[in-house]
Formats: structure tokens, sequence, C-alpha cells
């Protein structure tokens, strides 16, 4: 399909201008801490924006939609945990990072447990980021390539230079305002579609509801007590460990706490961005109910290809395409665009931070100049953005390996979660216990995530876990954080009485 001029020309300047605005902090980056942090000095409100923009991804612009067309708001359900989980990131967790004075979410791992808990919960945190950034590249080129026909390879690489490029170049502030930047376009590209999705349907917005009532689309799931199927519940527990493994050990959102001048002004950009997501998935579950309404009632305006079950989340691209005025169909690419973008230069400078901070000031260079410091961090934002082109590319036409990838996933972020809730709650918990209760747990999170791709069929269905996919970590960090306390009753040396 061949796209307007007056598309392509806002997709250009919504895109490249937040290349160039993002490119244009190099010259404030005097510092390897202006780099990292911004030299504590941003704005609340645009780190709040930054925190939202790292919650949102060009996935949850599509498929949020897709997940409210097929079904009901079930996964809506994901962002009631995350007022609860902010809250206590605002009460405990802040605090904590803030106090320690490392830029590392790891470096408070190393001072419970020693180096190897820094090194391992580091090294799980870049390759989760390195795959994220290969999966996210390559889900931002193929609705493109759907919609105009672009050569995937070609947009995913040269997604990946500019993205790399303003990252490397501009450091956190880059990323942090291009996020803010990212995030407005997102949230108005929302809004608008939102908006002429109501006001397109045949008989009055009245009637966009009428079918979505009738259909039960707004259900937020059945409120049984069963634990193998997509329960209300289920979707609860899973979504508050996943949030509090978000700010309480993931460096994407530690490092944003560090980047403000205050305790006070971190904490409130952290409410901030993380309650702000909560209306805004809202309105992206509408989307997705409003086209199951706009499509029921004019049916012969979706091609029959996308009335198959499972073609869901192509459906707002296609509306995007088809039924937006000229102009706002080059805001939405754009929108989807910054997206992935946002995300992925979040995972580049995040990495590079891990890379100067848990590994060349600790291994090679414990007192290293700027210079040094500088180059080490453009190094690795260069190479962890290649990195990610080239997985991208990899996994083109593989749709499997991402399926494998988003179960291998679990292994990390469960293992990362138990080790830090073990440090965290408890001052009795030894070294020792925090190695048995990872090795146990890693073992349980990946029997778990392995079982609906191996243990299928015949002698091994056994094997097979009994629980929904979603409880991964859940049970996996439940089982690290009380065999850790077993461990301590188990492994405890009693004094010889003489």
């Amino acid at each position: 399909m061949k796209l307007p001029v007056l598309d392509l020309a806002v997709f250009i300047l919504i895109t490249f201008g937040n290349v160039l605005f993002g490119a244009s902090f190099y010259f404030r980056n005097k510092t390897s801490d202006q780099f990292t942090s911004g030299g504590g000095k941003l704005p609340a409100w645009v780190v709040g924006m930054s925190i939202f923009a790292t919650f949102v991804s060009s996935i949850s612009f599509l498929a949020l939609p897709g997940k409210a067309y097929m079904s009901n708001w079930n996964a809506l359900v994901f962002s009631f945990s995350i007022p609860i989980a902010s809250i206590l990131a605002v009460k405990f967790f802040v605090p904590l990072y803030r106090s320690l004075g490392s830029i590392s979410a790891y470096n408070y791992l190393e001072i419970r447990f020693g180096t190897w808990a820094r090194i391992y919960a580091s090294i799980c945190y870049m390759l989760t980021q390195l795959m994220r950034t290969g999966a996210i590249l390559l889900l931002l080129a193929l609705p493109l390539n759907a919609l105009f026909g672009w050569n995937i390879k070609t947009i995913i690489i040269v997604t990946g230079i500019a993205v790399t490029a303003y990252s490397m170049l501009g450091g956190i502030q880059a990323v942090i305002w291009t996020d803010a930047i990212q995030a407005i376009i997102l949230i108005v590209g929302a809004l608008v579609s939102a908006i002429v999705l109501t006001f397109s349907m045949p008989e009055g917005p009245k009637q966009l509801f009428e079918i979505a009532a009738a259909n039960d689309k707004f259900s937020l799931g059945s409120f049984g007590a069963s634990l193998s199927e997509s329960t209300f519940w289920v979707i609860l527990i899973y979504s508050l460990f996943i949030n509090l493994q978000n700010f309480g050990i993931d460096q994407n959102f530690v490092q944003r706490y560090m980047t403000t001048s205050s305790v006070k002004k971190a904490k409130s950009s952290t409410l901030f961005g993380a309650l702000l997501y909560l209306p805004v998935s809202l309105v992206f579950f509408y989307i997705g109910t409003a086209l199951f309404s706009y499509y029921t009632a004019q049916p012969d305006l979706l091609p029959a290809e996308l009335k198959v079950p499972g073609a869901g989340d192509k459906v707002f691209p296609h509306f995007i395409v088809n039924a937006l005025p000229t102009g706002i169909t080059g805001l939405l690419i754009a929108a989807i665009f910054a997206a992935g973008m946002s995300t992925v230069s979040t995972s580049i400078n995040s990495t590079a931070t891990i890379v100067l901070s848990d590994y060349y000031k600790r291994y090679f260079n414990k007192n290293p100049n700027e210079k040094s410091s500088m180059k080490v961090l453009y190094i690795s934002s260069v190479i962890f953005g290649a990195l990610g082109v080239i997985i991208s590319l990899a996994l083109v036409g593989v749709e499997s390996v991402l399926d494998t990838w988003w179960s291998l996933a679990s292994i990390f972020s469960g293992g990362m979660l138990g080790l830090f809730l073990l440090a965290f709650l408890s001052k009795k918990v030894r070294n020792i216990d925090a190695v048995i209760g990872v090795i146990i747990g890693v073992l349980v999170i990946i029997w778990m995530s392995l079982t609906p791709l191996y243990f299928t069929e015949g002698n091994l269905l056994a094997f097979k876990s009994p629980f929904h996919s979603n409880l991964t970590i859940v049970i996996g960090t439940l089982v690290i954080f009380l065999v850790g306390f077993i461990s301590i009753k188990l492994f405890s040396v009693k004094k010889v009485e003489k």
C-alpha cells in the first residue's frame, strides 16, 4: 500500500525530529554522571513520563487493543496492581536506592550476598534487555511491512542505527526527554483513535456500547479459583509480581530514581509515571472493544483474512490505514514507532550503564577518568545496539524463537526478583541461603517455562505444570523466597555446649 505524502511527511517529521532532538544532548554530556543520571537534575514530570514510556512499547500499542478485540478486558487487570506496586516503590525502593547512591540496581545485592549476586542479576538483566531489544525491533518492523510493504530487514537496521545513535550521543537525558515526547505522541494518538472510533459508528456512540455489552466485551474475566486459567485473580497476582520486579530490581526503573534532584521528586515522578499507565491502558482496551463494535456493525469493511481467529492484532493497524483521516494515520504510525524507539533506547542506555558500573569500574579500571568512562559508555551503547539489530535480523521469519524466548525470559526475571526479596525482607538470610534458594527456584521456573514447549504429549504429560503460564514468575519467586528461609533453619550452625 502506498503511503500518502502527508502521512509520510508527518511520520518522518516526528520520528527523525525525535532522533535529532535526542542527539542534540551530546553537547550536554561532559561526564559519565551526566550520561547515566543526567547529573540528578532532570525535572520530575519528564522523568515520570519516561517511567510511563518504559511501561509501554509498540507491542502494547498493538497487542492491548488486539486482546480486547479478540476477547474482553481480562488483561486490563494487569494495570490494577500498578498503584500497589508504585506505592511500595515510593515507600521502600526509591529511598533504598537513593540512600545507597549507586547508579546500579545490583549494587544492593552485592552488599547483601556478595559479588556473585551482583554478577548473576546484572547478567540476567543484560541478556533480558538484549533479547528484548531484538524482539521489539522485529515486532516494530512487522506491522510497517504488512501495511506499507517496507522491507523488514531495512526497517530493523535503520531503526536500530537511529535509536543507537541518539542513545549513545545523548545519554540518559536524551532517553528521558525523547521518552517524554514519544509518550505524549502515543497518548495523543490513542485518544484520537478512540474518539474517531466512538463517533464513526453508523448509529452513533450508543451503538458501540450496546454491541460490546451484548458480547460481554467489558468482562474482567472469571473470578473463579482456578490456577490453570487466566482468571481475574491469576492476572492480578501475576501483575503484582511483575511490577514489583520492575520497581524493585529493573535497572530501567532504578536508574530513573537517580535522575531527579531529591528523594521527594524521585517519589513524585515514580507515582506519576506509574499511575498514568492505568488510564492510558484503559484507552487501549477501549480501542479494541470499539474496533469490535465498529466492524461488527460494518462487517464489509473488514477483509476476510482479518476475520479469522488469531488475526486480532492486525485489526487496529488496518483501521489506522483505512479509516483514519490523512495525516492522523501518519501520527499513529509515528506513535507506534515512538513507543518501540522508547523501549529500545532505554535498554541501550541502561545496559551501557551496567557495563560501566558493574564491570569496567570494578574489574578493569577502578578509578577511571571521565574520558575513559565516556569511551566505555559509547562503545557499550554501539555494541549493544548492534547486537540487538543482529538478533532481530536472526529472528525474522522464525516466530517460534520469539515464543521460546518469552518463555525463557521468565527464568531470568523470576530469579532476580526472588533474590531481591530475600535480600530486602530479611537480614537473617545468608549467602548460602540465597544460593540454595536461587538454584531451586530457577529449576522450578525452568520447569514451568518449558512445560508448554516440551511436556505436551505422551509420557511427558506427567511432568506438565498444572499452573497457568502467568504464574511462573509468582511460584518461582515464592520458591526462592521460602527455600531461602528454610535454609536458615537447615544449615544454621548451633553452638556446642561445653
